[in-house]
């Protein structure tokens, strides 16, 4: 998981800062240098950590805070605020063209995942209702106009592709062609990977750039790469002017140093974030979410943002309608498990709840909830309906029919017994039903967490 290490040691800074009703300069000099050891091993620019060590420092010991009644809350607000800043302060969004199709141009290294994330971030334009077209500039590598293909079919997204030509300007402005007839809005550019350092293929995307003028041109960085990233970012953004960052990898990555340097180093945001493997994992980057992370403050808004996004509304009115009457049963809870799938994995959601990342002891095995939905799913309607009649053999062809042995089936029984119980105890409670139905997305969002 991203920035754990770093995210560990910024919470134990923390810890020992809140309550603090008194702060001396020697207490906080001897925190701030694990804040500085912590941000170092994260791979963190040694400059950039210098300047924002010495940034807390001088506002932690100003007169406000010295005063404040709780003074070791206001140096927390403090790092929380510093730390938002180097990541770049706000969101920053895509630039769309007035006059579409708005041309999205990725760039970067060789095996940095620029094909796969053409294919997320189209994925994730499209949810936000534009009508994107994928186009194959990618005419060296072998393999990488079919990779793009076997992308766009599994996402159902338009892949223009000219096999015959070497020529990227020449098949760019044939897919600009393609997309104005075809009322494609957004046009994503899958360039060839290269080296910074290699002047012919640079020349190339600068010809690209002259020719297509693209509205966009964003950096793909395999933040795996550490310092190297901050390099190559430098380095793009010198001879092409990118307008932006996209960091893949960052599940992988426990540093994150790459995420905390590459805006300070290049005065370029971050605007899109690759959290995951499958094609749905990538999210907008927010600064100010991201800080709240690091420090274990959760992020309820992007917990809410994947529920509205995930979560059918058919489903949802069912489910009250089931629990109004007391009825909970298998095929309400496998419902219930497919629409929190949705939403990414158990262990990334958890992590996002505030005070849960501080918890080491809870571990989160995704694959347990796959042989779960095997059990109910090697269970007839009848079973799924009326568990009670789940007698000895019965649970024997079950565990034969899931993968599964009889104690792990009791083992889940039993959980869903709990589940029962406690669903039950929110219809008879009246308090609990006046809560719930009273609380909306809207509400949430509105909330100061």
């Amino acid at each position: 998981m991203a920035f754990e290490g770093l995210s560990s040691k910024l919470q134990e800074f923390t810890k020992k800062l809140r309550g603090k009703t008194r702060i001396t300069e020697s207490d906080l000099n001897e925190m701030l240098r694990e804040v500085k050891l912590a941000l170092l091993e994260a791979d963190v620019n040694y400059k950039i950590v210098k300047e924002f060590v010495s940034s807390i420092h001088d506002k932690a010991l100003g007169q406000d805070v010295l005063k404040s009644l709780t003074p070791g809350q206001q140096v927390i607000k403090i790092v929380k605020d510093e730390l938002v800043e180097l990541l770049g302060g706000v969101e920053s969004k895509i630039n769309f063209s007035s006059n579409p199709p708005t041309v999205i141009m990725l760039v970067g290294l060789q095996g940095s995942g620029k094909t796969t994330t053409a294919g997320k971030l189209a994925n994730l334009l499209r949810k936000q209702g534009k009508k994107p077209l994928l186009v194959a500039c990618d005419v060296y590598r072998p393999a990488a106009i079919k990779q793009l293909q076997v992308v766009g079919g599994q996402l159902n997204i338009p892949v223009f592709a000219n096999e015959t030509s070497k020529d990227v300007v020449h098949i760019a402005k044939q897919a600009m062609n393609v997309a104005m007839s075809k009322l494609n809005d957004v046009i994503i550019l899958d360039t060839a990977g290269r080296l910074h350092i290699d002047e012919e293929l640079m020349n190339e995307l600068k010809n690209l750039k002259s020719s297509v003028r693209p509205h966009e041109i964003l950096l793909v960085v395999d933040s795996m790469t550490g310092q190297d990233a901050v390099n190559v970012a430098e380095s793009f953004n010198e001879a092409l002017g990118i307008d932006g960052v996209v960091l893949t990898k960052l599940d992988g990555d426990t540093r994150g140093g790459a995420a905390l340097s590459v805006k300070k180093v290049t005065g370029r945001p971050i605007k899109f974030a690759a959290t995951g493997e499958k094609l749905s994992d990538i999210e907008v980057f927010h600064p100010d979410r991201m800080a709240s992370r690091i420090l274990g403050m959760g992020d309820v808004l992007s917990i809410i943002e994947k529920a509205e996004e995930s979560f059918d509304e058919e489903e949802a009115l069912k489910m009250e309608k089931q629990l109004k009457k007391g009825n909970f049963d298998l095929n309400d809870y496998l419902a219930q498990l497919r629409q929190i799938k949705k939403m990414g994995s158990f262990s990334g959601l958890l992590k996002m709840i505030p005070g849960m990342n501080a918890l080491k002891d809870v571990d989160i095995d995704d694959h347990e909830f796959v042989k779960i939905e095997a059990i109910i799913t090697s269970m007839t309607e009848e079973e799924r309906r009326n568990p009670k009649i789940l007698n000895g053999s019965r649970r024997i062809r079950i565990a034969k029919g899931s993968g599964t042995s009889v104690p792990q089936i009791n083992k889940f029984m039993q959980s869903f017994e709990l589940t029962q119980k406690m669903m039950r105890k929110m219809k008879d409670e009246k308090s609990m039903k006046k809560m719930m139905s009273g609380l909306n997305m809207k509400d949430l969002k509105n909330m100061k967490f």
